[in-house]
């Protein structure tokens, strides 16, 4: 046994397996242990934030402020408004308004500011439609007063007079230390169109996907198990019937199978252990067969007839002489049902027939989210491009571990 655990653990495909698949479920362990935040829990009153620190602007007030001469402040502003679209327009306008387009760099921020600057006039946009005219117009103002020197003047109203006084203001070189900032969020991955945090929404969907790959998979390949091994070894009508069924549910694609019996049960009552057993009870046709034709090499094998002749029962011998000699090959099978059971998972959710919404996420309830409201159509990637990485991850590291498996326990693969 000690042998065989050092053989897998020097398989390199294994290895790297083994380590992505553990780093994954760690992560999920530990997670929430350390951020207790509830996973659907909605923070942000809006639909996907981008990922980055946020901090309160009204504690920035509140801050102390300090003197910062920094040159390429403007620059950066500037920057950061200019978005690559924005750049385009304004490439588009000097272009109508007779610059050369060789001499225009959109990339440039200083240098296509300083072409905007010297060349923009409001008489030069005749031609162009009203909406047209009044975008640039917006646009060069935001320019300007970015470019300005002049700061920020905060008013209130007097409660007595009724009229607006000056109670505060801002300079362009006033800059607050963050670490002074009392409330900070830190969002990795942004929020998702309900506005909750998605590093923590796809830390809860992979240990629920999980959790569901695993009932998954030790259920369908314990009904394999047992159904291969009673064929394979009791043989006759047991091993007809047997056949009989699993051909019937060959014939019918498991997947259309399990889209009947989720729309069936109700979204009500859809949980995530219902869909993980749903999916097992439909994904155990081929382990069956597979298990049946393992069994039929080992029934007439000298240890097996010599157990037979001492008398010993059917169930003794399946469970002793036959089932150690097909371990390897089951954990295989478990391995790639419960990768099986994460996919089906994830395509059963992005078809809204997935566990019940308001319980816990899901991997692929996380798509589904994603795609009703066009995060890959409006370029919000960070929606999906994270939990379709987390789903190849996890099948790629189950994969792995399968693959070096079967070379360590099949000689015939090894290299």
């Amino acid at each position: 046994m000690n042998n065989t655990i050092k053989q897998v653990f020097r398989s390199p495909k294994f290895l790297v397996g083994f380590i992505i698949f553990s780093m994954i479920l760690l992560t999920a362990v530990i997670y929430p242990v350390i951020v207790r935040d509830p996973p659907l829990a909605i923070l942000g009153q809006g639909t996907f934030f981008e990922p980055g620190v946020y901090v309160s602007t009204f504690d920035t007030f509140q801050a102390k402020r300090y003197k910062l001469d920094l040159e390429d402040a403007a620059t950066k502003r500037i920057a950061a408004r200019l978005g690559p679209q924005e750049r385009q327009d304004l490439k588009a306008w000097l272009v109508t308004a007779g610059v050369p387009e060789a001499s225009i760099d959109t990339s440039d921020t200083t240098a296509l500011m300083d072409l905007w600057v010297n060349t923009y006039d409001p008489a030069k946009s005749e031609g162009m439609t009203s909406a047209k005219r009044n975008y640039y117009e917006r646009l060069d103002l935001s320019l300007k007063g970015i470019l300005g020197t002049e700061g920020v003047i905060i008013a209130t109203t007097n409660a007595e007079t009724g009229l607006l006084e000056e109670s505060d203001s801002f300079a362009r070189d006033d800059f607050v230390n963050l670490n002074q900032i009392p409330v900070v969020r830190v969002l990795p991955l942004g929020t998702d169109n309900f506005g909750r945090d998605m590093l923590t929404e796809l830390i809860a969907a992979t240990r629920t996907s999980l959790l569901i790959g695993f009932v998954a998979g030790i259920v369908a390949t314990s009904i394999g198990l047992i159904l291969g091994l009673m064929a394979g070894y009791i043989g006759g009508i047991v091993d007809d019937f047997i056949m009989f069924v699993t051909n019937l549910f060959t014939v019918i694609p498991s997947f259309v199978l399990l889209i009947l019996i989720s729309f069936s049960i109700g979204q009500e009552s859809r949980g995530a252990f219902t869909i993980a057993v749903v999916i097992g009870l439909t994904s155990w046709v081929w382990t069956t067969r597979a298990v049946r034709a393992q069994v039929f090499s080992l029934r007439n094998r000298d240890h097996v007839n010599l157990s037979k002749l001492s008398g010993h029962s059917i169930f003794r011998i399946m469970l002793k002489d036959i089932l150690p000699y097909i371990a390897s090959y089951v954990v295989m099978a478990l391995i790639l049902q419960i990768s099986s059971g994460i996919l089906a998972e994830a395509a059963l959710s992005i078809l809204g027939l997935g566990p019940k919404t308001t319980e816990v996420p899901t991997l692929g309830l996380m798509m589904n989210w994603a795609m009703i409201y066009s995060a890959h159509v409006t370029g919000k990637w960070w929606a999906y491009i994270p939990v379709l990485v987390d789903i190849a991850l996890v099948s790629f590291s189950m994969n792995l571990m399968n693959t070096g498996l079967d070379q360590v326990f099949n000689p015939a693969l090894r290299e």
